[in-house]
């Protein structure tokens, strides 16, 4: 007859058997049907003799006697279970005992299942071919663990490559605006970003013709992650403080020099870029201004971005704006451009949503009115501190539970005049 090979495991060796009796006789009887059923069958007459057998050979199946001298079977099951295997063995006790307490004794010590002397070998092949099901389970369980721990080593080591990645590709982002804080003249500008993953679409930048004219800038791009960061990088470039020929808010002149756009010329040239663009789903809003650092005049666009924060030097702070298209949304779109005059000791913020969109404890938005409180609490301050105040503001009035969902950035000149 042919090996009892298990089942999704072709060529597989045969199920083996430990059959522990110290009757001689008993063993015979048992070992012949055994063999007869394709088993591979190994005998000890005492319980010390298989566990030596365990040891060198580890059965999947062990068919062992209850009383025996010097070691009984329980005691025997309870010393093959604390014994390390790789699989799972099925241990079956042979025993002229039939109380449930001796049973229950048993299956407390290890035991899978009993049969009663005389053993009967249609049960006692019943009782195999339930042991071979655990067994395969077992086998099979395995297996798809070992799948599963190589696919999660797999994983971890993808994982720690991006996230790699991610971590010089955050560098790279805050490249884009190294400088917190920047003074031109007696003026100073300020930037802030906190993106709530290693990389986000949040921006804000300014860049110079001369001592005296200033663009600034602070943009949001839809989604999160890496794309958007992608999509970041690349509207950095174009709004470049390092590369002025490449900066599509300037203009150029005869003699070498460079001349502001104004914002919303600027607001369309690059919503004409990224409506052209196939394949490309983002957009952004923005808000952008460009000042005249003699006079305080101060033109600016806002794309679908929040409204810009008018803070004079004395009364309370100002939301401007009405709106407007996010860029690359809306082929051809046209954006209305808006003026002020800041003086001596004004200051005047651009900032993202996800100040204004940050979660409170009872599930509202901070919203203009919020924003309104954490400028009033920090005005003693100026620069980037103005800057990580209003942060640190937002921070503390969110709870544990409602971590930053968006990134959060601002930029804000503070004008002083000559």
């Amino acid at each position: 007859m042919s090996k009892r090979n298990l089942p999704g495991f072709p060529g597989a060796r045969a199920f083996k058997v430990l059959l522990v009796d110290d009757s001689r006789l008993q063993r015979r009887i048992l070992s012949g049907s055994l063999k007869k059923w394709g088993y591979d069958v190994s005998e000890a007459d005492t319980a010390f003799a298989a566990l030596k057998l365990c040891r060198s050979d580890p059965p999947d199946i062990v068919l062992s006697d209850w009383m025996m001298p010097g070691m009984d079977g329980l005691t025997f099951c309870q010393r093959f279970r604390d014994m390390p295997r790789s699989g799972y063995g099925y241990f079956i006790l042979l025993t002229s005992k039939s109380e449930k307490g001796e049973v229950a004794e048993g299956l407390q010590s290890g035991a899978d299942d009993f049969l009663t002397k005389p053993v009967n070998p249609h049960e006692l092949r019943a009782r195999l071919a339930a042991g071979e099901r655990i067994i395969r389970m077992e086998q099979r369980l395995q297996q798809q663990n070992q799948v599963i721990r190589e696919t999660l080593d797999e994983l971890t080591e993808i994982h720690q490559v991006m996230d790699r990645d991610l971590m010089q590709a955050r560098d790279i982002q805050r490249g884009l605006m190294p400088d917190a804080e920047t003074r031109i003249g007696a003026s100073v500008i300020s930037q802030f970003l906190q993106s709530c993953g290693h990389v986000g679409g949040d921006l804000a930048g300014h860049f110079q013709t001369d001592d005296n004219q200033i663009g600034f800038f602070s943009l949001d791009v839809s989604g999160h992650g890496i794309t958007s960061a992608l999509m970041t990088a690349r509207i950095g470039g174009y709004l470049s403080p390092r590369f002025l020929d490449q900066n599509v808010a300037l203009e150029k002149r005869g003699d070498g020099s460079f001349a502001m756009r104004p914002p919303d010329k600027v607001a369309g040239l690059l919503n004409d870029r990224l409506s052209v663009d196939e394949g490309v789903d983002q957009y952004f809003t923005m808000a952008y201004g460009t000042a005249d650092l003699t006079t305080g005049k101060v033109s600016m666009v806002q794309a679908g971005h929040p409204g810009p924060v008018l803070i004079p030097q004395t009364g309370p702070p100002r939301f401007l704006g009405e709106g407007g298209f996010p860029i690359g949304l809306i082929p051809g779109a046209e954006y209305r451009l808006d003026e002020i005059t800041l003086s001596p000791g004004d200051r005047l913020l651009f900032y993202s949503d996800g100040f204004t969109e940050a979660v409170m404890p009872d599930g509202s938005l901070l919203d203009e009115d919020g924003l309104a409180g954490l400028i009033e609490n920090a005005r003693g301050l100026t620069g980037r501190a103005f800057l990580d105040a209003l942060y640190n503001g937002l921070m503390t009035r969110m709870s544990d539970d409602n971590d930053l969902s968006d990134d959060v950035s601002a930029i804000m000149l503070d004008y002083r005049g000559l």
